[in-house]
């Protein structure tokens, strides 16, 4: 992705959440320059990936197959400070979120706001190949059996709770505008917790063909 492209989803992403009414950290906003030698004083956000998170997972066509997401508070396995994740994300009318499972983190995936969140759910078998037998989940602490890959809306104020080893894909409902996703999960790894069903790149290498408005998680590396 070029870097030019990633400053203009993050300033429509600003614009939407305001939208919404939901704030970002102060530290949202900082530029660049900011984070120059701040790692004694916010150790906490590089380490755990706190943040800005723009992906295209790899397509080459964000509009098609990409989201946006920002990681509010994570902990870390190994230190086990925190055991829980909060992330904000937004997805547009059909861009995919590709089909995925996570070994250990079980999420809960909540609308926000917005537009209506089609998700699509299977249970993974032991060869990590999709079975065709119903989904058990909890919709709000209701449950409900969902048939394997078929297309099941959340509606804003509505959730639903991932276990371990279901993969699921998601996407704004078409016509009903940009969805305001929530995530509120055991700790976020997405280095090592991410079983995507194909071969993806969860972190797009970036085109440098302008400077960044605000740094993404895998920038922290070369300012702090």
């Amino acid at each position: 992705m070029k870097r030019s492209e990633v400053n203009s989803i993050i300033a429509d992403a600003k614009l939407f959440f305001e939208q919404h009414q939901f704030l970002l950290p102060e530290w949202a906003y900082w530029a660049p320059k900011n984070w120059r030698n701040m790692y004694n004083s916010c150790f906490e956000i590089p380490d755990n990936n706190l943040g800005w998170d723009i992906t295209d997972f790899g397509s080459g066509s964000f509009e098609k197959r990409g989201l946006v997401l920002f990681t509010i508070r994570n902990g870390n396995w190994e230190k086990k400070d925190k055991m829980y994740c909060e992330k904000i994300m937004i997805a547009g009318e059909n861009q995919e979120t590709p089909l995925h499972y996570h070994w250990n983190k079980t999420e809960d995936i909540i609308n926000r706001g917005g537009g209506n969140l089609v998700i699509e759910l299977y249970k993974a078998k032991s060869d990590d190949t999709l079975s065709d037998e119903p989904v058990v989940v909890s919709i709000d602490g209701v449950i409900r059996t969902i048939k394997a890959g078929e297309p099941f809306i959340i509606k804003p104020g509505s959730s639903i709770c991932l276990k371990p080893g279901v993969y699921h894909r998601f996407y704004g409902e078409a016509g009903k505008g940009k969805v305001l996703i929530g995530e509120v999960s055991m700790v976020n790894d997405d280095t090592n917790d991410n079983r995507f069903y194909e071969v993806i790149g969860r972190f797009p290498e970036i085109d440098e063909d302008f400077e960044p408005i605000h740094l993404l998680v895998n920038d922290y590396k070369n300012y702090l």
